[in-house]
Formats: C-alpha cells, sequence, structure tokens
C-alpha cells in the first residue's frame, strides 16, 4: 500500500540517517586521517538523487555536521550512464532524472578530494512487496498489557532481505502513551532482523496519534550502520563506526520503501 507524501517519506529517511552518520562526522582519532571526507548518500528511486558531502569534525565540537565540502566534480554510475550532479546547495549534490535509479543496477559514486579519489559501491534493491497491516490501527485501552499483539504489519520476503521500518508520529509528542513514552522520540526505526512480518504491541507506540509507517528495503551497509548507532559511543570507538566508502567515512547506499498510514487511539 503506497500513500502520498514522498517529500515527508525523504525527510523522514534522511532525519534517521542523519543520526545513524553522527558519529561518522565526528570521528578522529591517531588512526584516522582526518583530512578525509564524510559522505551521506542515499539513492531512492522517485526521490532526488542527493549526496552530502562534509569534513570531518573534532569530538569536542557541538555541531551536528563538519563543514560541508563544495566546489568538487561528484560523478555516479550506473554502469552505462556517469552523470555528473549539481552542486544545489553548499555540500549538497544533487541529480533530478529520476529515471536514473532503476533496481538491480550497480551504483558507483566518485569525486577527488584533496589528494584522494573518494569512491563507493552500491545495489538499487527491489521494491517490498506486499506490506499491510492487519487491522489499520489500534486502540490502546486500561485493560491492554505491554506484551499483547494488537496488530501484524506483514510483507513479502521470501529470502530473508533486509527490511528496516521507520514510524513517523505525524503528531509529534504531544500525547505520551504513557510515564514511559514521554522519555522516547516520536519518530523511530526497527531492524526487522530479515522477518517478513512485525508484532506490534502496547510498547510499541511512544505517543498517541497519526502514524506514518515505511517499510524500507535496505542493503547490508545500511544494517551495519543500524547496528553500529545502537552500542554505546564513546570517543575511544567512534573510529569504529562501520563506511563503505573507499578514502572516505559515512555511507553511500540505496534503499526502496512502501509506506502505511497507521492509527494509535
Amino acid at each position: 500500500m503506497e500513500i502520498k507524501g514522498n517529500a515527508l517519506k525523504l525527510k523522514l529517511i534522511l532525519y534517521f540517517a542523519a543520526i545513524i552518520l553522527m558519529p561518522a562526522c565526528k570521528k578522529q582519532s591517531v588512526a584516522t586521517n582526518t583530512d578525509l571526507p564524510v559522505v551521506s548518500g542515499y539513492l531512492i528511486p522517485g526521490q532526488l538523487l542527493m549526496v552530502k558531502l562534509y569534513q570531518q569534525k573534532s569530538i569536542t565540537d557541538t555541531a551536528k555536521y563538519g563543514p560541508p565540502i563544495t566546489g568538487l566534480k561528484v560523478y555516479i554510475s550506473d554502469g552505462s550512464n556517469n552523470v555528473q550532479l549539481t552542486e544545489s546547495t553548499k555540500g549538497t549534490y544533487t541529480y533530478n532524472q529520476q529515471s536514473f535509479l532503476v533496481a538491480g543496477k550497480t551504483y558507483t559514486l566518485q569525486f577527488n578530494y584533496l589528494t584522494y579519489a573518494v569512491s563507493a559501491k552500491t545495489v538499487m534493491p527491489d521494491k517490498p512487496l506486499n506490506f499491510i497491516t492487519q487491522y489499520g490501527g489500534v486502540t490502546i485501552s486500561t485493560t491492554t498489557t505491554a506484551t499483547t499483539i494488537l496488530d501484524n504489519l506483514s510483507w513479502d520476503n521470501p529470502n530473508s532481505l533486509n527490511h528496516v521500518l521507520v514510524f513517523n508520529n505525524l503528531d509529534g509528542s504531544s500525547f505520551p502513551l504513557n510515564n514511559v513514552g514521554g522519555n522516547r522520540p516520536a519518530n523511530f526505526e526497527i531492524n526487522t532482523n530479515n522477518a517478513s512480518y512485525y508484532s506490534l504491541t502496547e510498547s510499541s507506540f511512544p505517543y498517541y496519534g497519526h502514524y506514518q509507517i515505511v517499510l524500507l528495503r535496505v542493503n547490508q551497509e545500511y544494517i551495519d550502520l543500524i547496528n553500529s548507532n545502537t552500542s554505546s559511543s564513546t570517543s575511544q570507538n567512534l573510529s569504529q563506526t562501520p563506511t563503505n566508502i573507499v578514502n572516505g567515512f559515512g555511507v553511500f547506499t540505496a534503499m526502496q520503501s512502501d509506506t502505511l498510514s497507521f492509527n494509535v487511539l
């Protein structure tokens, strides 16, 4: 099932991408070359192709990102065509031909930065199929327990591929579901661990409201980032954040999505 709101969907995905990439943007250790760039590139069919480039920054720097890297020639190839991205804003490089992104193709990012030839590869996965909800919403009552299964989300996944669920509460954090809910973010994501369903309970939701639930079919490089971000990060282990960038940090990956509308009352 697909609903309107592609702009919101992209904003949500990039929001979580920024959270995941924060450790990579902060890397600095004696074993790391601090001249290497940080890449944030997420290829999503139907969305503007966008790659963001940043300088690394000091661990003591409280800014979310380092300074943007400007003035570069950034290319992406699909194996047959090699296109140059346009720097639309400082450090943000885009390409607006949506037909360029096709399932099954391998995409290669390339650019030169200082003395480094930076590159990365990713494969565009197929779109998730048959993403459905059993009821379309749930009602939480005083008799509902935290572990009672209230609804099931399901999708086709015969080959046990990587999928991530992103929950976006369109009403924000105004209505906590319980005393614990107010301490959790309104928007969150869950690694489904290669499953084909996810069971929803009262504890799945920190707040009442209208949710947009996005199912992402993702590659292993994205899963690696999620897994690393759930572990504790300190100034001693920030340099261990996984990356698929040659001569850089961050991630260049591709994903496809489907979306459901869901109400928690």
